[in-house]
């Protein structure tokens, strides 16, 4: 059957196997290790081939079982033990087991372990407050923190908490992120770099066999050829469908149009360190040069709101109404450059053809760069390749540019100013503030919400980190994508998820 598939698949052909599905990916994957990956395009496959401790109940944000059937949480949330599912076993014949477990966190958190080295681990800080991984029996394993964490249980949902087979990482070692093995609903068969992976039905799922026998996963990075792929029959699913095309699969009996709200946020970031941004006064002059509503309305076709700063309205308990987005205001601009002495700066705009959430990047930069313009600012614009892109850019913007486009899109409010704003996280330090914004004060607010187990405090602490983060206008604040896919008829039971995952294990198709 998968030869078949595979066979098929061409484009040229103009349809799609039965009861395979094929599915319009934005860009080529970095890696299938979900330790080492940070980008949405390589998350939407690692979630359909390997399960973590816990996952997200489907159209939510809640926590359910996955590997592990249930937990408790010490009174002084310092000890997390989790009972795990019995019979489980990774695609490669190996069982699923506490000392499997452990093996996965330490590998990201223990810089002696001997797998270390198969890294390097960008987002491991999600797990940075657990001090060790104790093996209590074959299916009982005990987490115990340095001190309390609020989103442990939302970071071990999310794809960096996903569970790696330890024995295909002893096997393949640092090349494991093109040989993944999980124990999710379907098996790694192929990576064709540029071209294709593919996935098969596992068979043996503890959850259940998924009704499709396959998924292919095709990188397709120009926009319009992704369209006229979906139109063809060369694609059943097409992901972040072009604003300009949606009311057209929306209005078309062939394809249903999937739309959800998710905690996205689309930016500028702007180098605080050296040029022109290095001082606030310009930073704010970006903000309020930038026509915002009319990216949203023209350029995105109302498939965005526009964006007060790093917390996302999607969560409603830690955003602060009160902050309202920087207004169109040309004029007032133009007086904060003169009151900064940078009118008529030049500026490099790193801007990526495609990527994880980009909201048609080149379009949009080049609004951007108009606006800007119109302003005095002499702004040129470099576009990568999406991989390429984010290798210029998360070592930091110094020496390179002074605006990067960017993209997040995260399961809980800690995660993207923490990854982002902190002095901390600087790229040298392991983070990814390219930007290099610093500001002890709200260092300070993140580092106590992250410990609070009171989510109205935590909800007060992000309020006002939002509050100092706009003042400070480290980015160009832009947008919040309302996400959306397209569908054949032919596939049921497909929907978009708040966290923008992929999940396919229950999708069907005629």
């Amino acid at each position: 059957m998968l030869a078949t598939a595979l066979a098929l698949v061409s484009p040229a052909i103009g349809q799609t196997p039965p009861n395979v599905l094929v599915v319009g990916q934005i860009a080529e994957p970095a890696s299938l290790d979900p330790h080492v990956s940070t980008a949405s395009n390589d998350f939407r496959i690692a979630v359909n081939v390997y399960d973590g401790l816990v996952r997200n109940t489907p159209g939510t944000l809640e926590i359910e079982p996955a590997l592990a059937t249930d937990w408790t949480i010490s009174d002084d949330g310092l000890e997390y033990t989790f009972n795990l599912r019995e019979g489980v076993t990774f695609h490669d014949g190996t069982p699923f087991n506490a000392e499997a477990v452990k093996f996965n966190f330490d590998r990201m958190l223990d810089e002696n372990h001997p797998f270390a080295s198969t890294g390097p681990f960008p987002l491991a800080f999600f797990f940075s407050s657990i001090e060790t991984v104790e093996v209590v029996d074959d299916l009982t394993v005990k987490f115990t923190l340095n001190e309390a964490f609020a989103p442990l249980m939302s970071n071990l949902a999310s794809p960096s908490g996903l569970i790696v087979s330890p024995a295909a990482v002893e096997q393949h070692g640092a090349d494991y992120g093109r040989n993944p093995v999980g124990t999710g609903p379907f098996k790694f068969e192929e990576w064709q770099s540029n071209t294709r992976v593919v996935v098969s039905r596992n068979e043996d799922y503890w959850d259940g066999p998924a009704p499709l026998e396959a998924v292919i996963f095709r990188p397709i990075v120009d926009a319009n050829t992704r369209v006229a792929e979906m139109l063809s029959g060369g694609i059943d699913v097409l992901l972040e469908t072009p604003p300009d095309n949606v009311a057209q699969f929306r209005d078309d009996p062939n394809f249903q149009l999937k739309e959800a709200v998710g905690p996205h946020v689309w930016y500028v970031m702007l180098n605080a360190k050296e040029g022109p941004f290095a001082d606030k006064l310009v930073r704010q002059a970006v903000n309020y040069a930038v026509n915002k509503e009319s990216l949203v309305n023209d350029v995105l076709q109302g498939t965005a709101d526009v964006s007060a700063g790093p917390i996302p309205p999607a969560f409603n308990w830690a955003y602060n109404e009160e902050v309202e987005p920087y207004p169109y205001d040309p004029e007032k601009a133009r007086e904060l450059l003169a009151e900064a002495g940078a009118e008529g700066a030049s500026l490099t705009f790193l801007v990526t053809e495609g990527g994880s959430g980009m909201l048609d990047p080149v379009p949009m930069g080049t609004a951007i760069q108009a606006d800007l313009a119109a302003v005095g600012l002499d702004v040129e614009i470099q576009t990568y390749e999406w991989n390429t892109f984010l290798s210029e850019v998360n070592p930091g913007l110094e020496g390179k540019a002074d605006m990067a486009q960017m993209a997040w899109m995260t399961t809980d409010p800690d995660t993207l100013p923490f990854l982002t704003l902190r002095t901390a996280a600087f790229p040298d330090q392991g983070g990814f503030n390219s930007s290099y914004y610093s500001n002890p004060e709200v260092d300070a607010l993140l580092d106590q919400a992250r410990v609070s187990t009171d989510p109205e405090e935590r909800g007060e602490l992000y309020r006002q980190v939002q509050a100092l983060v706009h003042e400070d206008a480290p980015w160009l604040f832009v947008a919040n994508w309302k996400q959306n896919a397209v569908v054949t008829a032919a596939v049921g039971e497909f929907e978009l998820q708040p966290d923008f995952s992929l999940v396919l294990r229950d999708v069907t198709k005629q």
